[in-house]
């Protein structure tokens, strides 16, 4: 058995492809065993992989393109797709049927603070409606839990959240779900498996094991209801209800969350690049070939199909 090294952003719902893939059995058909840990920020997980120190980062994809836009000399690729949309949420107090975005002008909107690319995804939602961003008061400094707090202490009139907090809120009547990120965005390269060139090439049989594993677990997935899949990966989260969790699944199996194959396709990141060029994080495009490497996910789905 080999170890394989995977660093992740956060211990998260919205990874569960990955819990699939931990717990169902696919790894050990591929002599594989995962040493996991959790990064407390994304700026800890780049220098991870960049020293070496793990062999793929489970992060947004967007990661390889900041440190392009740094000038760094470093590189990181995107090898396989985990998130295809984005799996945050924006909560109101009470239901909102009628709602527009422009109602969001002047309210107190508590951001999701401790990744960028949800705020940069809703921002390009905003902008297509016309809504004047500089009019909303947003409030980006506090970490999840704080911000959950804020808002149900009426500091806030919207929240955005990901899960299971906002099948929590949902659940209890104390927040109500006014637009998912992941349908009015749409599909774009949101998050993936990450490593280095380097890496790419001194461990390309073990990645190419993993990513046969990853897609066994992609395929299970598609043919599992939410119950059976919150079922397996209720190891890794002990300290969510089971209903919540399973609740959770399934909200983001309905909206197409996550991605059906490892395959980081070219619309997805071009889709990105125009997210990020809208909000500022990057300020010109960089090619798609030297920021995605598809030859470890096409070898899964040739060899498996």
């Amino acid at each position: 058995m080999d170890t394989i090294r995977i660093v992740q952003r956060f211990h998260s719902l919205f990874y569960t492809p990955q819990f699939v893939t931990l717990h169902l059995g696919v790894l050990e058909q591929e002599r594989l065993r995962v040493d996991l840990t959790t990064a407390a920020s994304g700026a800890e997980l780049t220098t991870k992989l960049l020293r070496g120190e793990a062999d793929l980062g489970l992060s947004g994809s967007l990661r390889t393109l900041e440190l392009a836009e740094q000038g760094s000399h470093d590189r990181l690729i995107s090898i396989l797709e985990v998130n295809s949309r984005s799996g945050f949420f924006l909560l109101g107090r009470g239901p909102q049927p009628r709602f527009q975005w422009a109602d969001l002008v002047g309210s107190r909107f508590i951001l999701f603070s401790e990744a960028p690319t949800p705020w940069l995804c809703l921002q390009q939602v905003l902008r297509n409606y016309g809504v004047d961003i500089a009019g909303i008061k947003l409030i980006t400094d506090l970490p999840s839990a704080q911000a959950v707090e804020a808002f149900l202490h009426g500091e806030a009139d919207y929240l955005e959240q990901g899960q299971p907090a906002v099948e929590r809120l949902v659940h209890t009547g104390r927040a109500s779900i006014v637009a998912s990120e992941g349908e009015v965005v749409g599909p774009v390269a949101f998050s993936a498996y990450l490593t280095t060139p380097a890496c790419a090439v001194n461990q390309a049989d073990m990645l190419r094991r993993f990513a046969r594993a990853l897609y066994r677990a992609q395929q299970w997935m598609a043919q599992h209801s939410a119950e059976d899949i919150s079922q397996l990966i209720a190891p890794s989260f002990p300290d969510v209800d089971p209903d919540i969790r399973t609740r959770a699944v399934a909200r983001y199996l309905r909206q197409d969350t996550w991605a059906k194959d490892p395959l980081p396709r070219q619309e997805g990141f071009e889709y990105l690049q125009d997210i990020l060029i809208g909000g500022g994080f990057i300020s010109k495009r960089y090619p798609y070939t030297e920021h995605v490497d598809v030859h470890f996910a096409q070898a899964a789905m040739q060899g498996m199909d």
